[in-house]
């Protein structure tokens, strides 16, 4: 029995390895643009498995500080400037993978701590069959009225970095600027009186079955819902205008697995990672044209002039006070 057992031992001791394929990604959420196709492709294409996790940015950052010296996750995608502030404290480490000199400047760190994947724009993802008898709403402004009483939601702004995205937008639509988020505030004030929902992880479902009628979220969810789902829905980019803002990655500092991760990363910036965002309603980081078939079913070029690039260095430092400021005088 004894030799047995230890025959056991010896084999589990032999199987486990396998695992080391196993690579950890800290807010990789099959349901956020589209991260189900990417993950699955990582698996098919370079056999290495990575679990659905449905951190938002905020709460990335967060856990790899926690962790800072015992580190958990092997790569990490976040928010432009939560990707930042993961640069400069730290947790994450200079990797520029194959096709990194591509992205344009302000895109990415110089030493690579972190880098653009891919660009979405901010706007309204309506649910129209939703809205019951009320309008679909064309601008920031019209959420303020009565008739989208409850119906409004956008992600907490003081954690997650798609709701610190549409403050930024709403603060421009309303005049303010990086140096001054008063407009922001006023605005979120307004809305609060008409109970908005406010989560602090991605939505997409919540619209999809109409319990959030209106969400401040991205065009490629929107679309994503438009052309996938059952049911009637719409990507509004508002008439005071928006702004188009990259999501980045990084390779975690120490991370348990920084081949696997480095792997990973080469996939995503390949030809072949930029192409399954493409097909996500994404806007590769890499200079690679869209599909016909998929730039047809964006708004046209004339509603995304409105949307702007903004410095995302600057966005990234006014994020702390304004999120501050939002839990003090609005939350």
């Amino acid at each position: 029995m004894k030799h047995i057992l230890t025959a056991v031992l010896m084999t589990t001791a032999l199987v486990a390895p396998t695992q080391a394929e196993d690579a950890i990604c800290y807010n990789c959420p099959p349901q956020w643009a589209d991260w189900a196709s990417m993950l699955k492709a990582i698996d098919e294409k370079i056999d290495v498995q990575m679990p659905h996790d449905n951190k938002n940015s905020g709460q990335t950052l967060s856990q790899l500080l926690a962790e800072k010296d015992n580190p958990v996750a092997d790569v990490a995608y976040y928010g432009v400037t939560t990707g930042i502030k993961a640069g400069n404290q730290g947790v994450a480490t200079a990797y520029k993978p194959k096709g990194f000199d591509e992205i344009p400047e302000g895109l990415k760190d110089a030493d690579g701590k972190w880098f653009a994947i891919h660009y979405g724009t901010l706007g309204f993802f309506v649910n129209v069959e939703a809205l019951g008898d009320a309008p679909v709403p064309q601008c920031f402004a019209d959420l303020k009225k009565p008739a989208y009483k409850g119906m409004v939601g956008y992600l907490d702004p003081s954690s997650a970095f798609v709701g610190y995205a549409g403050a930024v937008a709403a603060n421009m639509a309303f005049g303010g600027d990086l140096t001054n988020f008063d407009p922001a505030i006023k605005y979120f004030k307004d809305l609060a009186k008409n109970d908005p929902i406010v989560p602090k992880q991605t939505s997409y479902a919540r619209v999809v079955s109409g319990e959030i009628p209106i969400l401040f979220d991205y065009d490629f969810n929107a679309y994503r819902g438009k052309y996938e789902e059952d049911g009637k829905f719409e990507f509004v980019l508002p008439c005071e205008g928006s702004v188009r803002v990259p999501y980045v990655m990084s390779l975690v500092n120490n991370g348990p697995n920084p081949k696997l991760g480095k792997k990973v990363l080469d996939f995503i910036l390949s030809d072949e990672g930029q192409a399954i965002w493409t097909n996500a309603y994404l806007q590769p980081a890499r200079p690679v044209e869209l599909p016909k078939e998929v730039a047809a079913k964006f708004l046209p070029a004339s509603d995304y002039a409105r949307a702007k690039a903004v410095d995302y260095a600057a966005m990234e430092k006014a994020q702390k006070g304004f999120g501050e400021r939002y839990l003090s005088e609005v939350k």
